[in-house]
This record gives C-alpha cells, structure tokens and sequence, in this order.
C-alpha cells in the first residue's frame, strides 16, 4: 500500500534539503530570465532591422515568437513538471532557452533570429511552470507562502518592466545581439546552481503528456496573431485575413476537442469548474492582453516621438519598474487585512487609473506626466493584481495539479499579451494611416492606451463579480 500510495503522492528526491531562501531565490531568477526577455529586445528592435535586414511585421514577431510558444507549450510545461519532476524541467527549460539565446545572439538571417526566438519561447514554457511550483513546495502554506508568492510575481514583474533598461543599457554600450547573449552566463550560473541545490518532486503518475493538444494550441494562436497582424496591410474582410483567422479558431476549437476526449488532456477541461481558477485566469487573460502592450508602446513612444536613445528609455521607465516591485510586495499585507478579490480589484483601477492618464500624450509631453507618473500608476496596479490573482488560481487546485495551474496562469497572462499585441499594433496602424510623424504616431500610440484603459476596467468588473472572497479556493461553482 505505502508504494501504491507513493506513486500518486508528491515525491522528492534523497538530496539533502536546501535552505529555503536559496530555492526561492532560484526559483526567482528562472522566472527572472523568462519575463525578461519577452520586453527586453523592444529596445532592440531598430538595430535588429537595420541589421538583419527584417521588415515591420517582421519585428513583431521577434516579440511575438517567443510570447506564443511561450503561451501554447507552457500547460505542456507544467503538466510535465507535476509528472516527471518539477527539478527536471527547469533543469531542461532552463538549458534550452540558454542555448536558443546563444543561437538568437549568433543569428546571420532574420528567419535564424526568430527561429531561436521561438526555441526561446519553448525553453520558457518548460521552465516557468516549475519556477512556481518548486517554490511552493518549499514553502509551507500560510503568510510564508503568499510572501514568496510575492517575491516571485515581483522579480517577475520587475524582469518584464527591467526589460527596457537591461535592453537599451546592452544595445547602447555593446549591441543588439547581447540582449540575447547575456542570458548565455546568468543561465549557466543558474542552471549549475540548480544541479546542486534544487530537490526533485512530482506529484501524480507517470503517463503520456498530450502533445497534440500543445501542438494545437500553439498552432492555433500563432495563425490567430498572424491573421491579426494581416489586418494592418489587408484590412478585416480581405481573405489574406480571413483565413487565418478562420484557421486559427478552428485549431483552438479542435484542441478543446482534444481535451474533452483523451484520456491525459492538457488541460482538463473540468478544472475550469473550480470558481477560483476559472476566475483568476479569465481575469489575468483580460487584463494581460493590455498589460502586456504598455512596455511595447511605451518605448516606441519614448524613441520616436520623444526623441529618446535607447539607453534613455530605459532609463525613463525605471519608476514604472520599482513601481511594479513595490506593488507586488505591498499586496500580501494588504490581501491579509482586505481579501485577495478586493486587492485584486483595487489594483486594477489603479492601473486602469494609469492607462486613461497616459491616453492623454501629446507630441510634445514632458517625461513626468506622459511617462513617468502614469507609468508608475499603470505598474503599481498591475503589482497589486497579479500577487491576488496567482494565490488565487494556485490555492484553487489538488497538489497533482499545482504545475498544470501555474502553467495556466503564465499561460493566460502571456496568450492573452500576444494576441493583445497584434490587436493594439493593428489599431495603432490604422490610426497613423502610415504617416510617421510625430503628431500621427502619438494618435496612434493614444488609441492604444485608451482601448486598454477600457479592457483593463473590463478585466476590474470580472474580478468583482466572479472571484471568490478568499484564497481558499475548491469551490466548486463558476
């Protein structure tokens, strides 16, 4: 009975425990790795072009490569985790997008660079996942946990919002191709550190992992953003638009398929019952799909209208970046005296707060009121929100599936940022009409600031009326 009893159970390895502080601090510089380089090539993507030679659909896929493979392998990412070993994927994860950053550095051709930046994505969505989960395993539930739960969406948050500093900091001095290169040492310190001090758990039995659902999904919405992106040159009804798009909720409706008739899926589909996770994920897909843009424009803001080097941009938003530290720090305290739901809520009205002010730019702005305090708004609430909302969603699920749930998370927040991205680019476009001077491309960047401000309170009316009072999680109703 104890063997039978240990196949399902949570295992660990014989190595002896490491302190609990060097596994959260691991853990973190995976998740640090990972959110970072979905923003810290913006700063980049100007070199990129000139360099390689890649056009303007062309560099935002450079984002997008990485954000959807990213998004559609990572439930892949946390399932494998939970069945073959939260230490082993982050050891794999972690060595391949070490080497595909390696690869994206070397690039000679566009289409190399964004193949690497592909591999990039896949390496994350094995590693993400099991960032989370190797901590919460080390961390016995309780204020300890919701602190490194803290801990952890803050060096994330901080790697998103860094990203243009690291970015414009490595371009200016060196160039573009270390925006890649430098995770080549960090992720070898880090993955050597790994070997030696992480404890291997799994939870549940072993069993083949649904490769042709995270084929689809993947799938699915990298020919949905593509379709997207068609919009700017070919318009809605063109069929050079039509198709893909049709194409691509085919594929998603074909993975739900999938999921609801074999016997290991993805992502069972009566998770979704659980009100906790359900909730947290329709709210951080929302929410993301905007979030996720502000870094994007903000730089293309600051660079072509403003007239900032990139070593200047990035400088310029290092308050939005603190901003975002600050918050998902603050939020622990707060949820202990308000509630999750209620933290949540508030600090997506900040951040929604943000999104109006910054709608308001002009060609000639100053930095504090077109960059700095809106962007501190902007992030400060996203801080706020994404603590809650992670407790929430994780607390929600059976120990076997703790690695599926934090995948789903990453998996929402990011899928919900790539295809927001084609959207927000698309409307931008439409508004400059291809003219590029500095009036036109405000209008344009404007446009995207005020449709987030209304998908952000969009996001702020879900969270209060769908998520539960608690962290407890288990209920059973949506």
């Amino acid at each position: 009975m104890l063997k039978a009893a240990g196949r399902t159970a949570t295992t660990r390895s014989r190595v002896p425990a490491s302190p609990t502080w060097l596994v959260v601090a691991l853990a973190c510089a995976g998740q640090f790795l990972v959110v970072l380089d979905v923003s810290v090539v913006n700063v980049a993507l100007p070199s990129m072009r000139a360099d390689l030679g890649l056009s303007g659909p062309g560099l935002q896929w450079v984002v997008n490569a990485y954000a959807i493979a990213f998004a559609g392998f990572m439930l892949l990412g946390g399932r494998a985790g939970d069945l073959y070993g939260r230490k082993r994927m982050f050891l794999v994860g972690l060595g391949l997008f070490t080497l595909a950053s390696l690869g994206g550095g070397l690039a000679q051709e566009g289409w190399q660079l964004l193949l690497a930046r592909a591999v990039q994505g896949l390496g994350a969505a094995v590693l993400a996942p099991s960032t989370l989960t190797l901590l919460t395993a080390a961390v016995p539930e309780g204020a300890a946990r919701a602190r490194a739960i803290a801990t952890w969406t803050a060096v994330g948050a901080g790697g998103g919002a860094a990203g243009g500093l690291v970015g414009g900091i490595l371009v200016q001095g060196l160039s573009w191709r270390w925006v890649l290169l430098i995770n080549v040492p960090v992720g070898a310190v880090v993955l050597a550190a790994s070997v030696r001090r992480l404890v291997e758990s799994r939870a549940g039995e072993r069993r083949r992992l649904d490769l042709p659902g995270a084929l689809l999904v993947t799938a699915g919405l990298a020919v949905l953003a593509y379709g997207i992106s068609q919009t700017e040159a070919e318009g809605w009804t063109a069929a050079a638009t039509l198709v893909p798009l049709l194409a691509g909720l085919v594929l998603i409706a074909a993975f739900l398929a999938v999921e609801a008739r074999t016997a290991a899926p993805l992502m069972p589909l009566g998770l979704l019952r659980v009100r906790s996770v359900a909730s947290a994920n329709a709210a951080m897909l929302i929410c993301g799909s905007a979030m996720f843009c502000m870094w994007f424009f903000m730089t293309l803001y600051a660079q072509n209208v403003l007239g900032y080097s990139p070593l200047d941009a990035g400088l310029a938003l290092v308050p939005s970046s603190l901003a975002v530290v600050l918050g998902s720090k603050i939020a622990p305290r707060l949820m202990r005296a308000a509630g999750a739901r209620n933290v949540a809520v508030l600090g997506t009205l900040v951040s929604a707060a943000g999104f109006g002010w910054q709608s308001l730019m002009k060609a000639d702005s100053g930095y504090l009121t077109s960059i700095m305090f809106p962007g501190i708004l902007m992030m400060l609430g996203a801080g706020l929100a994404g603590t809650p909302l992670a407790a929430l969603a994780t607390s929600g699920a059976a120990p076997g599936d703790a690695g599926l749930v934090s995948g789903l998370i990453n998996t929402s927040r990011t899928m919900g940022g790539s295809l927001g991205l084609a959207v927000m680019s698309t409307l931008a476009a439409a508004r400059t009409a291809g003219r590029t001077t500095p009036a036109a491309l405000t209008d344009g960047y404007a446009l995207v600031f005020r449709t987030g401000t209304a998908v952000v309170l969009a996001g702020a009316l879900l969270m209060a009326v769908w998520l539960p009072r608690g962290v407890g999680g288990g209920e059973r109703r949506v």
